[in-house]
């Protein structure tokens, strides 16, 4: 096997490793090509005549170009953004009596046992859904009718939410779709976002899996939700001292 600590090259002091040449191969577009002795000759040499670009772009001061600064900046605040967010999330380091837990207190949206396939129609008037109700119970197809008076997304695939566990909808929603049978439409059903009528198309119970089974996908959402509240506890402790102007 060839030593990877090889030296390969020096160009003005600067010292060129095999290493470095793979690192610089697995970051160029169709690197895998040069996976060969002559491949990493042809690569060593392009390294060689871009520090030799290198030297003299610093002689020639092309560092010190508006144009070059200004891109800089934008590289270093990109750069910075994502360093503060690392050091933002790098205490959520859970434990395996974390994750347990976190299971524990949301078995049911993790592995949920009760999942259900419905579909809505969301308006913002009573009155108005009242109506459209009335027009369903006098034969108006429900997804006909959330294409013509839903304002939520799923309108254009008629009301369809898909199929989702328990728990992921709002308070308001979960009991309504709580109260009916298969097959069953809702009466007007308020939330915070209007006015639901709501389908409910299947139920479906299922044994929740065990920990063991699920613990990769428990880790995830621990990382996600709990980096998540670390984000915000930041901004807020943070968005006093900052001066916001919003035009949208």
């Amino acid at each position: 096997m060839e030593n990877n600590n090889k030296l390969l090259a020096e160009v003005n002091g600067k010292k060129i490793y095999r290493n470095d040449v793979i690192a610089f191969m697995q970051n160029i577009e169709g690197g895998a090509r040069f996976q060969n002795e002559e491949g990493i000759k042809v690569l060593t040499d392009e390294m060689v005549n871009q520090e030799i670009i290198l030297t003299d772009a610093y002689k020639n001061k092309l560092d010190t170009d508006d144009e070059f600064q200004n891109e800089l900046k934008l590289v270093k605040d990109n750069m910075l953004k994502n360093y503060a967010m690392h050091k933002i999330f790098e205490s959520v380091n859970p434990t395996e009596d974390d994750l347990r837990t976190y299971y524990d207190e949301n078995k049911e949206v993790i592995s949920p046992n009760k999942t259900y396939t419905a579909s809505h129609i969301l308006i913002d008037d009573l009155d108005k859904a009242n109506e459209v109700y009335k027009e369903i119970e006098n034969g108006l197809d429900f997804k006909e009718a959330a294409k013509k008076y839903s304002k939520d997304p799923s309108a254009a695939s008629g009301g369809s939410l898909g199929t989702f566990p328990k728990g992921v909808m709002v308070k308001e929603f979960q009991d309504g779709l709580d109260s009916l049978k298969i097959g069953e439409i809702s009466k007007p059903v308020k939330s915070q976002f209007g006015y639901h009528l709501i389908y409910l198309e299947d139920v479906k119970n299922e044994e929740a899996k065990a920990f063991d089974e699920v613990k990769d996908q428990v880790y995830q959402t621990y990382l996600m939700v709990k980096r998540q509240e670390k984000y915000l506890e930041k901004l807020n402790e943070i968005s006093k001292d900052a001066e916001v102007k919003k035009y949208y």
